[in-house]
């Protein structure tokens, strides 16, 4: 099975020039830093016990910045390497001031550039995060005997049962995973099928955030005298969805505005048209337009900034919950104080969604109708202060748990 992994990774990097040339234009790649996926580097690390940490795009790399600054800390560590795919992780990364940590992109996962990568860097140990599971990096890691932690890991139905197709190929990997970090009790049950064999349950690192204020006096000046609702991480169906409902909402609250944050901030001029087409006026936070009486919805579409939209608003549907993608993470908008509404569709974050629920801090909308009535209900929602103190107490204690699991390697 490896072979035929390597021999469709081949015909990738065959045909790479035009994937990444279309990539690059349509802005899914940097064009001064593509070729770090090739293994072409502009820094250089001569320190061989390196820290090495890797999560697909934002909501991984954001779930272990509190890790990377905790390790930034430790006087044991000396370089700490942080990997991603996507430009919009890269972008995030760039806002924090970190001395000892350096970003580049992870790598085609060939055998040939999995092998350069790790003797370029010389990792002491690897740290991959949620589901990010890669054959040929696995096997050059485990090849070099260095620790593979599976941190904050999160397999769902639908990939065990993509893995489970070819079982000595999945007990190949998931065998060389030095420890498992599961986030849910799901995902241990599916990595001993795999073949995962240590595994310590220590919880899931989005628990832990920092509730700390991050709205300036421009933003909020911005809404003032509005009525605000949020919805965030939207997938494609789910924007005209709450156009509908912010035109039902508008005949009992005049003044209200609709802040719409996409998952895919691209598809904002799309999203803006299509909300046109039923009589809704939209301005674009990139635009820089002020926003008028007639305002409808006002479409973020840059990247990093949605805490302080949740810092507006009370009340937040997240979006992949109305069309079948999973959900998205409704923990950081419940810690900043919101009432979080979401569709049927919520496999991936099923546990999380339970224990808000069990604090009266979610609800679940079926259609635009019981939609409209719970955010009629919930619109000034005020969050009891305890549910807050038991969030942010949940979130030390795992993130305590994870990192005493890690220092055990240094």
């Amino acid at each position: 099975m490896f072979y035929i992994y390597e021999l469709i990774l081949l015909i990738f990097v065959i045909l790479s020039p035009i994937i990444f040339l279309l990539r690059i234009i349509s802005g899914k790649e940097d064009p001064k830093r593509f070729l770090e996926k090739f293994c072409f580097y502009s820094n250089y690390s001569n320190i061989k016990k390196t820290v090495w940490l890797h999560g697909a795009s934002i909501g991984e790399v954001t779930s272990v910045i509190p890790i990377v600054e905790a390790l930034e800390k430790n006087k044991k560590i000396k370089k700490i390497l942080l990997t991603s795919s996507t430009t919009s992780s890269a972008s995030i990364i760039k806002k924090y001031k970190f001395k000892k940590t350096t970003h580049v992109f992870f790598p085609i996962d060939t055998n040939y550039f999995a092998n350069r990568f790790i003797r370029y860097w010389k990792p002491q140990i690897a740290l991959f995060i949620d589901s990010e599971i890669w054959p040929n990096m696995f096997k050059n890691l485990n090849y070099h005997k260095i620790p593979i932690i599976l941190l904050n890991g999160r397999i769902t139905k639908k990939s065990f049962l993509r893995w489970r197709k070819f079982p000595k190929f999945s007990k190949q990997i998931f065998s060389k995973i030095s420890l498992a970090l599961p986030q849910n009790k799901e995902t241990i049950k599916y990595l001993k099928i795999l073949g995962t064999k240590k595994i310590k349950i220590a919880g899931n690192l989005k628990y832990f955030g920092k509730s700390k204020k991050n709205l300036d006096k421009n933003t909020k000046k911005l809404f003032k005298n509005r009525l605000i609702f949020c919805a965030a991480s939207t997938h494609y169906n789910e924007e005209l969805f709450i156009g509908k409902i912010h035109k039902e909402l508008k005949l009992k609250f005049n003044n209200l505005i609709t802040i719409l944050i996409p998952r895919h901030v691209n598809r904002s001029q799309s999203i803006s048209n299509e909300l046109e087409n039923i009589d809704l006026k939209t301005i674009t936070k990139s635009s820089k337009k002020k926003i008028s009486k007639n305002t409808d919805i006002y479409i973020v579409d840059t990247y990093g900034e949605t805490t302080k939209f949740y810092e507006l608003s009370n009340i937040t549907f997240l979006g992949g919950s109305m069309v079948p993608h999973g959900g998205q993470n409704p923990l950081e908008p419940a810690r900043m104080g919101n009432y979080i509404l979401h569709g049927p569709h919520i496999q991936n974050f099923k546990e999380i969604y339970i224990m808000l629920s069990k604090l009266n801090v979610s609800s679940k909308v079926n259609n635009i109708n019981n939609m409209k009535k719970n955010i009629i209900r919930k619109i000034k929602y005020k969050q009891p202060q305890k549910v807050r103190q038991k969030l942010n107490f949940m979130g030390k204690e795992i993130l305590e748990k994870n990192l005493n699991e890690i220092n055990k390697y240094f």
